[in-house]
């Protein structure tokens, strides 16, 4: 008998509710049971494990790993998909393996590279990969200049942070006034410059962003899974043009993200983001964790995270291409179930306690967790 596999996310995104569901529909029926934790007892990641824990706050990332580590002792953790300190986290690749782990997540060496979007852009030129003119900005007279030399080519500026992730920080430069204009209807990326440039000089220490042309669509993300020995399984893009969304197997996205993946030793799961500059495709943003969408891959008959599993625990799926790709699709939102009790007094348990027990009437497991919930894709 095949034994079952025990997998943990760490303080993952809420998307990945649908990760969850596509381990748990592997195609070869192998038993899967889900742990994870997170710091939001209302994460809905929480709800849809089998087993779930709040994470403890405040914890250094040195203290993280050692949480880390006894989690998967406790837990008989077979594969842990690191997000939050994944950089410490595979530091520390041969504990983890010590405990009985494996690490679905890059070597330390590939995501240090990427932690940087500066750094991460000269590593990527220096192999070929055409990337947008960026500079790197910490005061408001460096941030004039670069806006002003932007402008002077015809191009609309923006800016992020050089460090982060998920679009956060990402905001246009416009030269219009403040008005009324930018309080009608939803919030806008756009911030006029004169306030840009005000509230940079009245900070306390000086900004790190990444300033660059405004890219322009279409967005194409490419989904790699890479194997320890670096060689590509599978890479997809998907497609983003406004609402629109699709697939894409051409090789003017595929081949600079296996340029990257490959070359960088990206193992297992990355998402490599590519916009346009003009009439070239250029590099925008390398992610070494699984995307939020990759379920959509499903639409073209792949299930990505369980490969990725595969890979992770020595069984190597082989080359995969997807049997046919999906129709345009556009993405819904609905409705997850969530842990019925969330009171602030659930961030003073300590983390060796579980999230309070689902009320008798709901169906639970045999640890106390609702049972899972699977949604269509």
């Amino acid at each position: 008998m095949v034994s079952r596999v025990r997998v943990w996310l760490n303080r993952t995104y809420a998307e990945n509710v649908f990760f969850m569901d596509q381990l748990r529909r592997n195609p070869s029926d192998r038993a899967v049971e889900i742990h994870a934790t997170h710091g939001d007892p209302d994460s809905p990641v929480l709800a849809a494990a089998d087993t779930a824990e709040l994470e403890p706050e405040g914890l250094s990332p040195a203290a993280y790993v050692e949480y880390a580590l006894d989690q998967c002792a406790r837990r008989g953790i077979d594969v842990f998909v690191p997000r939050l300190h994944q950089a410490a986290v595979v530091a520390h690749r041969a504990e983890f393996e010590a405990a009985g782990t494996a690490l679905l997540a890059p070597p330390p060496e590939a995501v240090a590279v990427f932690q940087d979007k500066v750094i991460a852009y000269e590593a990527v030129q220096a192999i070929g990969v055409p990337v947008p003119p960026w500079w790197r900005v910490r005061s408001a007279d460096e941030l004039l200049d670069a806006v002003e030399e932007l402008e002077a080519g015809g191009h609309k500026a923006c800016f992020k942070p050089a460090s982060g992730a998920g679009g956060v920080g990402f905001r246009v430069i416009t030269r219009a006034p403040f008005s009324l204009a930018h309080l009608g209807g939803f919030p806008s990326p756009y911030v006029p410059l004169d306030l840009v440039l005000d509230a940079v000089r009245r900070a306390e220490e000086p900004v790190d962003w990444l300033v660059m042309p405004r890219l322009e669509q279409p967005e194409v993300s490419v989904d790699c899974l890479t194997g320890p020995d670096n060689r590509i399984r599978l890479a997809v893009g998907r497609t983003k043009n406004g609402r629109r969304r699709g697939f894409t197997l051409h090789e003017q996205w595929l081949e600079p993200a296996r340029l990257i993946a490959e070359g960088f030793g990206l193992h297992y799961l990355s998402n490599i983001q590519f916009r346009m500059y003009g009439e070239q495709p250029v590099l925008m943003d390398v992610n070494t964790r699984p995307a939020g969408g990759l379920h959509q891959l499903s639409l073209c008959g792949l299930n990505a995270p369980w490969a990725a599993v595969q890979l992770a625990l020595g069984e190597d799926p082989g080359e995969i291409a997807p049997p046919f790709l999906g129709q345009d699709y556009t993405v819904v939102s609905g409705p997850r179930p969530l842990r019925p009790v969330s009171l602030p007094q659930q961030r003073e348990e300590t983390a060796e306690r579980l999230l309070p027990a689902v009320p008798s009437q709901a169906p639970v497991d045999s640890v106390g967790a609702p049972a899972a919930q699977a949604l269509p894709l």
